[in-house]
C-alpha cells in the first residue's frame, strides 16, 4: 500500500486473504474503497514491496511471493500511474523477494529498498531506484540481513528509517541451525549509509508492524507486528528523529500484524488497512481483516 500523490489516493495491491495470494488493486479516497479494473496487472502475490516515486509521480512496485508449479521469489518491477500498470525491464535488479522495507527518499529523490527473504534466505542489501533502473548501493555500515521490518522516509531529519524485522542470527543468511532472531532495533539511512540509532525508549522487538510518516505531525508512527513466540502487538509508537514514544489513543485497533500502513496527505491521516489477529492467545489460527483505521 502507498499514498498515489498524483490522483490524491491510497492504492493497495495484492496480499493474501486466508485462503490464497490475490492480485486485486484497490483505491482510498478518504472515505471509500474503489476496485479498480486495469487492463494489466502483476500476478498474484503477498509481500511486495511499494512506494510512491515523486520524481515519476507513480506508484512503485517491487517483488513479492507467490506459488506455480514451485515457489516463487517475484524480482519485477511495476508501476502504477492511477489508472493501469506497467511492468518495467530495469537493466539492472535486485534478486527476487518477499517482506523487503521500501521507501521514496526524497533527499536523493530515489525509492530505497533493504532486505527481504529470498531464494538463498535473508537478505542484506540496500537498492535504489532513480526511476529507470535499480543500483545497488554498498553503505560502509548496514542493518544485519533481515525481512519484514517496518520502513518510512523522514521528512523532517531527511532520512529512512527502519525499525525491527527478521533474520538468522550470527551465523548468517540461511545458516539452517541459526533459530530466526527477531530484532528491535532502529537504523536511518542518508542516501549513502545506514546508521543504528540507539534511542532512549524503544518498542519491543517485532517483526511486520505497520509504519508510515505522519506529515501532520511530523513524525513516523507505527502501529503492531508480533514477537518471537508469535504474540500479536496493538500498540502505537511514534519516532520524532531521536527517541520513539508510545502513544496512549482513547480508541486503537485491535492487536494485529502484516497488514498494510500509508500516509493519506488529502485527509492528513495514516491509513491502516487489513492484516490478521488471533483469538485464543498467542501462535492460535490467525483471523484475517478487511478493517480499516484511521490515525490523526
Amino acid at each position: 500500500m502507498a499514498y498515489d500523490a498524483a490522483t490524491g489516493t491510497v492504492v493497495l495491491f495484492g496480499g493474501w486473504d486466508g485462503t490464497s495470494r490475490v492480485s486485486d488493486t484497490w483505491t482510498w479516497n478518504g472515505a471509500t474503497w474503489t476496485k479498480q479494473a486495469p487492463a494489466v496487472h502483476p500476478f498474484a502475490r503477498f509481500g511486495g514491496a511499494m512506494a510512491y516515486d515523486a520524481a515519476t509521480g507513480t506508484v512503485v512496485l517491487f517483488g513479492g511471493y507467490g506459488y506455480g508449479k514451485a515457489d516463487i521469489f517475484f524480482g519485477d518491477t511495476w508501476t502504477w500511474n492511477g489508472t493501469t500498470w506497467t511492468e518495467q525491464h530495469p537493466a539492472t535488479s535486485p534478486p527476487g523477494r518477499w517482506g523487503a522495507a521500501m521507501a521514496y527518499d526524497a533527499a536523493t529523490g530515489t525509492v530505497v529498498l533493504f532486505g527481504g527473504n529470498g531464494q538463498r534466505g535473508y537478505l542484506g542489501d540496500t537498492w535504489t531506484w532513480d526511476g529507470t533502473t535499480w543500483t545497488e548501493q554498498a553503505p560502509a555500515t548496514s542493518p544485519t540481513a533481515r525481512a519484514d521490518g517496518a520502513m518510512a522516509y523522514d521528512a523532517a531529519t531527511g532520512t529512512a528509517v527502519l525499525f525491527g524485522g527478521v533474520g538468522r542470527g550470527a551465523a548468517g543468511v540461511g545458516h539452517p541451525a541459526e533459530p530466526n532472531v527477531y530484532d528491535a532495533g532502529t537504523w536511518t539511512w542518508d542516501g549513502t549509509t545506514w546508521t543504528n540509532q540507539a534511542p532512549a525508549t524503544s518498542p519491543p522487538t517485532r517483526t511486520f508492524a505497520y509504519m508510515t510518516y505522519d506529515a501532520a505531525t511530523g513524525t513516523a508512527v507505527l502501529f503492531g507486528g508480533y514477537d518471537q513466540a508469535g504474540c500479536l502487538f496493538g500498540d502505537t509508537w511514534t519516532w520524532d528523529g531521536r527517541t520513539w514514544t508510545k502513544q496512549a489513543p482513547a480508541t486503537s485497533p485491535r492487536a494485529r500484524a502484516e497488514g498494510a500502513m500509508a500516509y493519506d496527505a488529502a485527509t492528513g491521516t495514516a491509513v491502516l488497512f487489513g492484516g490478521y489477529d488471533q483469538t485464543g492467545g498467542c501462535a492460535r489460527r490467525p483471523q484475517y481483516l478487511a478493517q480499516t483505521w484511521t490515525w490523526g
